[in-house]
């Protein structure tokens, strides 16, 4: 059958015009043997890799025909409400799970409800409890109850990557305390190393935040953040240790000053090009990590005396109200749930919810899995710091680049962040 992709940004720009222009971009939308599909991950990545099989699949087995069009987040995340509100919504689509946007489209009535079919094909089954919290969302769009309204098939979760070679040489070892971790940075510091990639204008440094927080944390502190069951004390311990220990590590020189103004993409070619020894980020970059580091060893470890940490369920395949082909959509996610498809996005770096741990190869693989499955097995998937509200994103960002440019005191920024947090919060519940 014909594999339709339609790639470039012009491309892109061109279909969500004719989209949001209520214009038809052709007669396939109501072909009942064609499924829409969009999603925005790379072709190389393990995503992209496996979802391309199950395409083929797909195409092999029902006689279907998918036609594929790559989309950016940012283009999928900017127009979702009036794409998806339009006659124009493809029939399956990657989109990010959480309050802020799942949640979101969710009580807006945009998504499609999953309960009959996550229950006829079994796939709760298949999710650990902690990863179906971001399939569901009650009436307010908030996570963790209510109906299913999303299929994650890969995990994803933040660790620490480090560059074997460098600790060598620097003759320190991979920490097993924060204590530890603090002594090791220093040494590199005391070198006239910067030893953290980190990125302030973008997601890392919230996402180190977040998890120095949670070492002081417990389930009860994630659930109120996250799920707003009490009140979070934006004065408490947990908080204050976080802004207060990024306060810190900027002063002794661990976190650049510059980072205030670097994004996620600049923190993680400082680690590939061998600049910065330390870069604290997520599974999605363990692939590129495997096909560009070339000049020295490297290998990944847990944040040392942290049983919560930042990970989820991946992304979510989500099917819009206004779909024409469900039921093909259906189909298409049970394939990639599949345990070769699972096997064939873990051997390729990726996280699977679903395979048979002795279809990994791929030492490499292994290792992120083990280090997913380890905090899989405490519980200790703990989300991420920016889902509670739809602007805390940009809130967290801006007020961590005044405390690493040392405009705000770390009790300003935590009283900045927490009437932002609360404002949103009180928007979602009421």
């Amino acid at each position: 059958m014909k594999h339709t992709r339609t790639l470039g940004v012009a491309a892109s720009l061109a279909a969500a015009a004719l989209v949001l222009s209520g214009c038809s971009a052709g007669d396939a939308g109501g072909d009942d043997n064609v499924l829409r599909l969009w999603h925005y991950e790379g072709a190389d990545s393990a995503m992209g890799i496996a979802w391309d099989q199950a395409i083929k699949t797909f195409e092999e087995e029902t006689g279907a025909t998918v036609e594929f069009e790559e989309k950016s987040f940012e283009q999928i995340r900017s127009t979702a409400s009036q794409v998806l509100n339009s006659d124009e919504a493809p029939d399956i689509l990657e989109y990010n799970k959480g309050n802020a946007t799942a949640g979101l489209l969710s009580s807006e009535g945009l998504l499609t409800p999953l309960d009959d079919v996550v229950d006829e094909y079994g796939w709760d089954d298949l999710l650990a409890p902690s990863l179906q919290t971001t399939a569901k969302y009650d009436e307010n769009g908030v996570m963790g109850s209510g109906s299913w309204y999303g299929v994650p098939n890969y995990g994803e979760f933040v660790q620490v990557y480090y560059n074997k070679d460098a600790f060598a040489e620097a003759g320190v070892e991979v920490p097993a305390t924060l204590a530890e971790f603090e002594d090791v940075m220093k040494t590199f510091a005391d070198q006239g190393v910067t030893p953290l990639a980190e990125s302030a204008a973008e997601y890392p440094l919230g996402q180190l935040w977040y998890q120095l927080a949670l070492t002081k944390a417990d389930r009860q502190f994630v659930n109120d953040y996250q799920l707003y069951e009490n009140p979070v004390d934006w004065s408490g311990d947990e908080i204050s240790f976080a802004t207060e220990t990024i306060k810190d590590w900027t002063d002794e020189g661990y976190i650049s000053t510059d980072a205030s103004g670097l994004k996620a993409e600049d923190a993680g070619v400082s680690f590939i090009s061998g600049d910065a020894p330390i870069f604290y980020s997520g599974s999605w970059w363990y692939g590129r990590f495997q096909s560009e580091i070339t000049d020295f060893e490297w290998g990944t470890f847990l944040f040392p005396e942290a049983e919560l940490s930042p990970g989820s369920a991946g992304n979510m395949w989500v099917v819009p109200e206004k779909a024409k082909n469900k039921e093909l959509a259906y189909q298409f996610i049970d394939i990639t749930m599949r345990p070769e498809i699972q096997a064939l996005l873990g051997n390729n770096g990726g996280v699977p919810v679903a395979a048979d741990e002795a279809d990994i190869t791929d030492e490499k693989s292994k290792e992120l899995i083990a280090n997913f499955n380890a905090l899989n097995d405490m519980d200790g998937i703990s989300f991420y710091p920016d889902w509670p509200t739809p602007t805390f994103y940009d809130e967290l960002n801006a007020g961590l680049q005044e405390l690493v440019n040392g405009t705000k005191s770390p009790a300003e920024v935590q009283e900045q962040l927490g009437g932002q947090y609360e404002a949103g919060v009180e928007d979602i519940v009421g």
